[in-house]
């Protein structure tokens, strides 16, 4: 954990915020980078491991074509 939030989050939330520095040449993309990590702090105070969680269910458990009908996801065959 660093600052609240899980360790591959800040870093993701670093590159965001890189990318839409550089993007915008503003130093604007500062208070976007706190509110990010509020985002994902407050995510983090119930379950630590929200992100990988959510990162490993999404690359198991593709969408299947079935999914509008159902309104559900399984494992693929």
């Amino acid at each position: 954990m660093f600052a609240g939030v899980t360790y591959s989050f800040f870093i993701i939330n670093a590159a965001v915020t890189t990318e839409a520095f550089l993007i915008t040449k503003s130093f604007l993309a500062l208070p976007l980078a706190l509110l990010i990590h509020g985002v994902g702090y407050l995510a983090c105070l119930r379950e630590p491991r929200v992100f990988d969680l959510w990162l490993t269910k999404v690359s198991k458990c593709p969408r299947v074509r079935n999914w509008r009908f159902w309104g559900c996801n399984s494992y693929s065959p």
